[in-house]
């Protein structure tokens, strides 16, 4: 079930298998495929170019997929349920799946698949099902991330 009401910062032990996160949709503009071109350094013709695009497949620019990826990751920081707990972004396994096209607004929803607490580092493992949409509902790019997030205080406890 989607979690709707979040509170910043949940501790390893708040998250449940299961618990859904949904984010709100963000349009990508060709303003975001310079910008990410420029501090990537990723000049890539198909994205880049409007001539050479037109001749490849899928016969327009599109954005760059880590800047789709790296969307997808600020929209679900922006939902607040990592603000200062999380300890680090440990692994992704991603999929590019479909193109995201100038004009497509994305959104992300991350589901709970896993948690394992590993108290050496400080919290547990929180493995999310990652899955990013277009306005359409297709699914443009999904994965698995793990991420290392901080366990409750003793105190708390």
């Amino acid at each position: 079930m989607p979690k709707t009401l979040l509170r910043k910062g949940w501790t390893f032990e708040e998250f449940s298998v299961g618990d859904t996160f949904v984010t709100a949709g963000r349009t990508v503009t060709e303003a975001d495929i310079v910008a990410f071109a420029g501090l990537s350094g990723d000049f890539t013709q198909l994205h880049t170019n409007v001539e050479a695009a037109r001749e490849g497949i899928p016969g327009e620019r599109i954005a760059h997929g880590l800047l789709g990826l790296s969307i997808a990751s600020g929209l679900l920081a922006q939902l607040g349920f990592t603000e200062g707990t999380i300890l680090a972004f440990r692994e992704l396994t991603w999929k590019f799946r479909q193109p995201i096209f100038i004009g497509d607004t994305i959104r992300a929803t991350a589901t709970v698949t896993g948690t394992r607490l590993v108290p050496r580092l400080g919290g547990g493992l929180v493995k999310l099902d990652v899955a990013v949409t277009n306005q359409a509902g297709a699914s443009v790019q999904r994965g698995t991330w793990t991420l290392l997030i901080a366990s409750r205080p003793a105190q708390d406890a």
